[in-house]
């Protein structure tokens, strides 16, 4: 099953055309506000389309409480919506209830580890379901991280029960930035865990003393991240997969595009004996 991320220049067109897509991916703060035009909408498209609450706001890694009005809001949305998946990311985004726009890295020690597993018991319990970890992308790390990132993600997934969204843009942009391997870090994982997967694109940064690429979900799909998930459903199978667009969002015709590309390397695996036929 391929879907897109639906985006507000995409919903009017949505809703009218109805077009042929597997399921539709949602930022979940856009939707809180009850009365607003935007959650009628999404209760619309719900009743056509599968959806999947993605979330930003929860900053699982910081040393902030978890916000409960926030939890209240997206517990509503949630039991209003129905979703197929609610996922939230790997990362911190606020200090003394101050948000900063962005999802900055954790430090990947024991007491991190201990604390964000709390974080994820603490919403799985308050929804009453399973929620879904993404792995981020990352520009800098710390010096006293004493755990491999795919190695803190997996023992957050086996300590709290929880599924995992896998970004392979994410991990391709993450590898070069820090030097690490793709496949290492895929290999690290439960792939029985992973229940939906992430597809985007990312903007290479030239500096005076080298560059840096940046996961700025703006640009198609890059050919070498195609080859990871060409790996992923050989040596894995169907999963959800989602292709993600949030800067100079382009016509849906070519979300669709992308989604078809996903569908294809699905049809072929299945045509070639790798996968059942979906």
């Amino acid at each position: 099953m391929v879907g897109v991320g639906l985006r507000s220049p995409h919903i009017t067109q949505v809703l009218e055309q109805k077009p042929d897509i597997g399921w539709l991916e949602v930022h979940s703060e856009n939707y809180f506000i009850t009365t607003s035009t935007a959650r009628q909408q999404l209760r619309q498209i719900a009743e056509h389309y599968p959806v999947s609450c993605h979330g930003i706001g929860l900053s699982l890694g910081s040393a902030d409480p978890l916000d409960r009005q926030h939890l209240s809001q997206l517990k509503q949305l949630v039991d209003e919506i129905n979703p197929i998946a609610v996922s939230d990311h790997l990362s911190w985004s606020s200090v003394d209830g101050q948000f900063f726009n962005d999802l900055l890295p954790l430090p990947y020690t024991e007491e991190a580890l201990v604390h964000f597993c709390r974080k994820v018991d603490q919403v799985q319990e308050y929804l009453g379901r399973q929620m879904l970890i993404e792995n981020p992308s990352s520009y800098l790390s710390f010096a006293h991280s004493a755990i491999p990132e795919w190695e803190f993600l997996h023992q957050v997934q086996q300590r709290t029960g929880c599924g995992l969204l896998l970004d392979l843009n994410n991990i391709y942009v993450s590898a070069f930035n820090h030097g690490f391997d793709c496949d290492q870090y895929i290999a690290a994982l439960d792939a029985s865990a992973v229940k939906e997967i992430h597809l985007a694109g990312f903007t290479v940064k030239q500096f005076e003393d080298g560059e840096i690429w940046i996961d700025t979900h703006s640009k198609p799909v890059s050919e070498p991240v195609w080859q990871l998930y060409r790996r992923w459903v050989q040596q894995h199978g169907r999963t959800p997969t989602l292709i993600e667009w949030d800067l100079d969002i382009p016509p849906l015709s070519v979300l669709l595009g992308e989604a078809d590309k996903a569908r294809n390397i699905i049809m072929q695996e299945a045509q070639d004996g790798q996968i059942l036929t979906p």
